[in-house]
């Protein structure tokens, strides 16, 4: 694959060793996209507590047990609290792994009670492969609109009227409610905490991507068709651009990523270097040929870039060996520690991808 790369910041100067990049340089990363992007997430609480809702021993016609618990923890303003949905198998006799969905979609969507499902989140199809289903619905955490900050999380933690260009913004909001529900997946005696995915799709997979950078308790992160300030690089990117998503959606960022619409190549930053700051760990990008707003040569140029970090730790990156600039649909590289694919059709998620995280899920967590 040709790739201009001067063009992209360095995600580590030549000679850069673990000790360096995990002392220094990922540190350094990690505030510029904090300061400059996604904003300044507060710290996490002290405890969290939490109450089951409802639970089903018998869910899908018998094969699993489904619980809704409460989460909630004490802020600087207050108690906050959210509900969290989780299915798993009653097959097996030991903890399982788990997949943690930040879900963007409506609530009724999943509504499984009502038999409505989806191939967005095929919960049987999940727990029928040994995992967990787990979610949350992003609006239980901060509202998917332009409000003033006045109606999720935000004003738990500060005076929303007094904000600075560096204040936490929904995005961010989201990812905190991410590692909120991690929190309590380490106190669940069905699953296995050291192997928990977070996964999102489109701003959901932008905000999986910022969670897991901060929260390294991940240990695989799925980004689905995230584009941009999700997994694709923003310098030469053709679709969504720095300027449309701060234009339209003001308040997934702090007001400092303002300074950079139209001005992506000065950035002293650029999403490969998200992608880096997930390194060891397991990281899954996807794409699809329709999504050109998302721009999938860019999301897996994202990818090709982030590979130098893997190799510094002895790690296979993507396991890309064609020339052309993308793999052709329906072919996953699963090989690495970098997994990645390109679906035929457009910006949504579903069966297929699914199938591949599975199937990688499986290679990686379970071999």
């Amino acid at each position: 694959m040709n790739i201009d790369a001067e063009r992209f910041p360095l995600i580590i100067q030549p000679g850069c060793n673990k000790e360096v990049w995990e002392n220094s340089r990922r540190k350094e990363i990690l505030r510029m996209f904090s300061e400059l992007v996604y904003g300044k997430s507060p710290l996490p609480p002290e405890k969290i507590y939490s109450e089951v809702l409802e639970s089903d021993d018998n869910a899908l016609e018998g094969k699993a047990i489904k619980k809704i618990i409460k989460v909630g923890f004490n802020a600087p303003r207050g108690f906050f609290s959210f509900p969290l949905t989780m299915y798993v198998s009653k097959i097996p006799d030991k903890k399982v792994p788990a997949f943690l969905l930040i879900n963007i979609k409506k609530k009724h969507m999943l509504d499984l009670s009502q038999n409505i499902t989806s191939e967005y989140w095929p919960v049987e199809y999940i727990v029928s492969r040994g995992y967990a289903a787990v979610h949350f619905d992003v609006w239980d955490i901060d509202t998917d609109t332009d409000d003033g900050f006045v109606n999720g999380i935000i004003p738990y933690f500060q005076d929303v009227t007094q904000r600075k260009p560096d204040d936490w913004a929904t995005i961010a909001a989201w990812a905190y409610g991410a590692s909120r529900a991690m929190d309590y997946l380490e106190t669940d005696e069905l699953i296995d905490a050291s192997k928990v995915a977070v996964i999102g799709h489109s701003r959901g997979g932008k905000t999986a991507l910022w969670c897991s950078a901060q929260d390294e308790r991940f240990y695989l992160t799925i980004s689905n068709n995230s584009g941009c300030t999700g997994a694709a690089v923003s310098r030469g990117k053709v679709g969504e651009t720095v300027k449309n998503i701060n234009d339209r959606f003001p308040y997934w960022f702090c007001d400092n990523y303002k300074k950079f619409n139209n001005k992506e190549d000065s950035m002293p930053f650029d999403q490969h270097m998200l992608l880096a700051l997930i390194a060891p760990r397991l990281l899954y990008v996807a794409s699809a040929t329709k999504d050109t707003w998302a721009d999938p040569k860019s999301e897996f140029l994202s990818c090709v870039l982030a590979e130098e970090i893997y190799k510094m730790y002895g790690l296979k990156g993507l396991e890309y060996d064609g020339d052309e600039e993308l793999p052709p649909p329906e072919h996953p590289l699963h090989n690495g520690s970098i997994g990645y694919h390109l679906r035929t059709g457009g910006h949504d998620l579903f069966l297929y991808d699914w199938k591949c995280y599975l199937d990688f899920a499986d290679k990686k967590l379970k071999g």
